[in-house]
């Protein structure tokens, strides 16, 4: 049987806009277990970036509890949740969030900065997963130098780095001409294959359905 990795229970978050308060999640329940791949869809608004932002603890439910790995991390601190964040989660965004001086290969070994890992061991670590992503001769290239389907290839490999438990992926084929797009989405499909966890928000459904398990929010709740 998987364990589970990440837990919502009960979650709500609120955000209060001027006189207004928005409900940007709904007492949301969810499980999701080790080796799963769930694609988060819905429409402008329902939630999903939300959802997204507290299920990787980069923000904090107003109520409710995410256990990941069966600790409550609404009971951390920030630099707790920085630390778990570094320690059990990778992430993959949208406009890639790569450093532009710094390149391909401290970009990915970045993590393990924060993670205290001395400095031949980062960059052993960080050139072994870009070579297995077909970047080996782009070690030294800076971001500028690089195609928008190679810089996503180097973020992927960053959120890979520290070996984490989940890894979220927020529109990860959303600034990607259709070849690129379709060959992260094979790399997303031979990670979860290798048995990582993955989360992805996505607004295509054609990108969603490389995901095992689908959720679509609607006014911060999921309706199916």
């Amino acid at each position: 049987m998987s364990r589970t990795v990440l837990e919502f229970k009960n979650v709500s978050k609120i955000y209060e806009v001027g006189t207004q308060t928005i409900k940007a999640l709904d007492g949301v329940s969810l499980k999701v277990k080790q080796g799963e791949f769930l694609s988060v869809m819905g429409p402008s608004g329902s939630g999903k970036s939300t959802f997204l932002q507290v299920a990787s603890i980069l923000a904090t439910p107003t109520s409710g509890k995410i256990v990941i790995n069966g600790k409550d991390t609404t009971k951390y601190d920030e630099v707790a949740r920085a630390r778990l964040r570094n320690k059990e989660i990778g992430f993959v965004f949208q406009t890639f969030n790569l450093l532009p001086k710094t390149s391909a290969l401290e970009n990915v070994a970045l993590p393990l900065v924060y993670a205290g890992v001395d400095e031949e061991t980062r960059l052993k670590k960080a050139k072994k997963i870009l070579e297995q992503l077909g970047l080996g001769d782009r070690l030294n290239n800076g971001p500028a130098q690089l195609s928008g389907g190679q810089q996503q290839r180097v973020a992927i490999a960053r959120a890979l780095v520290n070996d984490p438990s989940i890894i979220f992926a927020d529109e990860p084929t959303g600034n990607l001409d259709s070849k690129s797009g379709k060959e992260v989405e094979k790399i997303l499909k031979q990670l979860n294959k290798d048995g990582k966890t993955i989360i992805m928000v996505t607004h295509e459904s054609d990108v969603a359905q490389i995901a095992k398990r689908h959720i679509t929010m609607v006014d911060g709740n999921i309706t199916k």
